[in-house]
C-alpha cells in the first residue's frame, strides 16, 4: 500500500502508451506539448483523495507541488510533498519531438522510479506494467482534466491485468498559489 501510495501521490497527471513516430510532431502537437509544461510552472496546493479497491474514499490528504524551468520549453523538475505522509519525492517532465512523446518520471523516499509516457497531444499518461516488492504488477494511468489556469484536476487508476480493467486510485485538485 505504501508503494501504491506513493504512486499515487506523484500523479502529475496523465497516460497513453509510448509510440515511435519517423516524423517529428506537427506545430500545432508541439505547441499544445510546450503548453501542457508550461501550464504546471510554479507553486501549487494539492488535495489528494485516494480510494480503496471498492471505490469508497479512503481519505484526503493535503500537500504542495512546485515546478521550475531546467531547459525552458523542454524539461521541467519538480518536488510534491504530503507532510501527513512525511513524503517528498522528485519530479522530471521532458518533450521528446523524436518521438512525439512527453514523458514524467518520479521517485520518492522508497527508491521506486515511475516512469509514465504518453503521446504529446494528449493528457494523458501510461506506466508500462511495474513489479510489486510482494510479486504483484501494476500500471498506473495519469489523467489531467478540468485544466484552467489557475487550477487542474488529475486522475489516477491502476491496473493489475496489463491495462484491461482500471480500478479509480486517486484524484487530486490542483489550484495555484497566489504568489
Amino acid at each position: 500500500m505504501k508503494g501504491f501510495r506513493l504512486a499515487s501521490a506523484l500523479a502529475l497527471a496523465f497516460t497513453a502508451p509510448a509510440y515511435a513516430q519517423d516524423e517529428p510532431a506537427s506545430p500545432e502537437v508541439a505547441h499544445a506539448s510546450v503548453e501542457q509544461l508550461r501550464h504546471v510552472i510554479g507553486e501549487w496546493e494539492v488535495v489528494t483523495t485516494f480510494y480503496r479497491d471498492d471505490g469508497s474514499e479512503a481519505g484526503d490528504f493535503s500537500g504542495t507541488y512546485s515546478f521550475a524551468w531546467v531547459v525552458e520549453d523542454k524539461v521541467v523538475q519538480g518536488i510534491s510533498t504530503i507532510p501527513e505522509f512525511a513524503m517528498a519525492s522528485g519530479i522530471l517532465f521532458y518533450l521528446r519531438p523524436s518521438t512525439q512523446e512527453i514523458e514524467m518520471v518520479s521517485v520518492g523516499p522508497d527508491g521506486q522510479l515511475w516512469t509514465m509516457t504518453g503521446p504529446m497531444d494528449s493528457e494523458t499518461r501510461e506506466t508500462p506494467m511495474v513489479e510489486q516488492a510482494d510479486g504483484s504488477t501494476i500500471k498506473l494511468r495519469f489523467t489531467r482534466f478540468n485544466v484552467t489556469p489557475d487550477r487542474f484536476e488529475s486522475r489516477m487508476e491502476r491496473s493489475s491485468d496489463g491495462g484491461e480493467t482500471w480500478v479509480l486510485g486517486n484524484r487530486q485538485v490542483f489550484v495555484r498559489k497566489e504568489a
